[in-house]
C-alpha cells in the first residue's frame, strides 16, 4: 500500500464548553471520536476530514482562517473530496469509510460571508468508523478501497 498523505492536525470539540482544541492523538471507536461533542450522535457523520487545500483556497480569496475553524476533526495534506462514498481510508490502526461530502454549515458565515459558497464542494468529507483505534499527528494515510 502506498501512502496518499499525512495527518496534519487533530481536533476535538468539547461537549460542555463547545470549544475546539488540537490534540496530538485521538481515540476512535464505533461511535466516533471519544470525548468529541459528536460522539455517539450520528455514526454516518461522526468524523469530518478536511484538506489543507480548503485553507489554501480560502487564503487565495483573502480569507485567513486558522486550522480547525472549518470544524474538521482530522486535517490532512491531500485532497480526499473527490473520493466516492464507501471508499475506505486507513490511518494507523483505524479504518474510516467515507459516507458523504460535507454539507454547508451556517457557522461559516460567522467567519466570512463568502465561505459557504467558496467551499461548497471543498470543505470536507464525513466518515464513519469501521475499525477503531488511535490516530496521531503525522500518521500516514492509505486508501484501501
Amino acid at each position: 500500500m502506498k501512502s496518499v498523505g499525512k495527518v496534519i492536525s487533530l481536533f476535538i470539540t468539547d461537549k460542555i464548553s463547545n470549544k475546539t482544541k488540537t490534540y496530538p492523538n485521538i481515540i476512535l471507536d464505533m461511535k466516533g471520536i471519544q470525548q468529541d461533542k459528536h460522539y455517539d450522535k450520528n455514526n454516518q457523520r461522526s468524523i469530518l476530514i478536511s484538506s489543507t487545500e480548503s485553507y489554501s483556497l480560502s487564503q487565495a480569496h483573502n480569507i485567513d482562517i486558522s486550522f480547525g475553524k472549518l470544524g474538521e476533526n482530522i486535517l490532512v495534506d491531500f485532497n480526499p473530496y473527490l473520493l466516492p462514498a464507501s471508499t475506505k481510508i486507513k490511518i494507523n490502526n483505524c479504518i474510516l469509510e467515507i459516507t458523504q461530502g460535507c454539507t454547508l454549515c451556517k457557522h461559516l458565515t460567522s467567519i466570512d460571508n463568502r465561505l459557504p459558497k467558496l467551499l461548497k464542494n471543498d470543505r470536507g468529507i464525513f466518515t464513519k468508523v469501521v475499525q477503531g483505534g488511535e490516530i496521531h499527528v503525522g500518521d500516514d494515510i492509505y486508501i484501501i478501497s
